[in-house]
């Protein structure tokens, strides 16, 4: 390229995607390039890019800076980062978390503190593993029972197209009630992380 780069930028008390230097943007560090199989061609990928500068929706597990690189790629905002910080657990409740996440905030010594917040993440983990799949579900059912209202007006039944958009708004309530509960276990863990980096 002409030695700029694209990317969400860590400023003092946000992040914002902002067209930096190549060398603002490694910092000193190796820079690696993933190949995509199927892509945008690079005018494509660069007006993307500059679609979204001064955007300030950064979030570290629905919007962080390789969910915005493979947007901008492929028109697909995803994360293997995430998706491999996330492992398969067992099911836990959500109100367990916060008995963790206090005691991690106290002034332990380094390292039960240290203890305590990795204690947090792996519980945060467990509710995010056991919220997705039923956040994806409802959105699923949503689109579901839209088609079923749709197909049943085609055929003069409207009592059973405003069953199925009965049906349909529960689902959305769900998948809105997941969804928040979603970003908070976003927002939980991008502190316990600040944290955790901050302790060590």
């Amino acid at each position: 390229g002409d030695g700029h780069v694209i990317h969400y930028r860590k400023l003092k008390d946000y992040e914002m995607v902002a067209c930096t230097s190549v060398d603002t943007f490694a910092q000193g560090r190796k820079i690696y390039a993933r190949n995509y199989q199927v892509c945008y061609i690079p005018n494509v990928v660069i007006q993307r890019a500059k679609s979204r500068l001064g955007e300030r929706k950064y979030n570290l597990l629905f919007n962080n800076c390789e969910h915005f690189a493979t947007w901008c790629k492929t028109g697909v905002s995803d994360s293997r980062q995430i998706r491999d910080f996330l492992p398969l657990t067992t099911k836990i409740k959500t109100e367990n978390l916060s008995q963790s996440l206090k005691q991690a905030f106290k002034g332990a010594n380094r390292n039960d503190s240290t203890k305590l917040l990795n204690k947090a993440l792996a519980d945060i983990k467990v509710v995010w593993d056991d919220t997705q799949p039923q956040y994806k579900h409802s959105l699923q059912e949503i689109n579901t029972w839209e088609q079923v209202a749709m197909k049943a007006l085609n055929n003069n039944r409207e009592d059973l197209a405003r069953a199925a958009l009965a049906r349909k708004l529960n689902y959305k309530k769900r998948a809105q009630e997941l969804k928040l509960r979603l970003e908070h276990l976003a927002s939980m863990t991008e502190t316990l992380l600040l944290n955790k980096v901050e302790s060590s």
